[in-house]
């Protein structure tokens, strides 16, 4: 599986993980604004990997599936309400 990394203006110390480069249709215009110019990081392939940074790879790997993206927070902070 693919996905593209970004990381936000505003919430540099927050990355957002999409499917397709530069396509933010499936996410929350709410988080968008959150993470203000969204600036390319790196293309990723998951497959064959069982360790991420600081995020769960099974849990980036279903919410890419089930709602288009995945934003990873940084240690101990929680999920914004968006």
């Amino acid at each position: 599986m693919q996905c593209v990394i970004y990381k936000g203006t505003q919430k540099t110390d927050c990355y957002l993980y999409v499917k397709v480069k530069d396509d933010f249709s499936e996410v929350p215009e709410s988080l968008i604004a959150m993470l203000g110019d969204l600036e390319f990081i790196m293309n990723l392939n998951l497959a064959g990997r069982n360790r991420l940074g600081y995020a769960d790879i099974e849990e980036v790997r279903r919410l890419l599936d089930e709602q288009g993206f995945f934003l990873q927070m940084p240690p101990g902070e929680g999920y914004p309400d968006l």
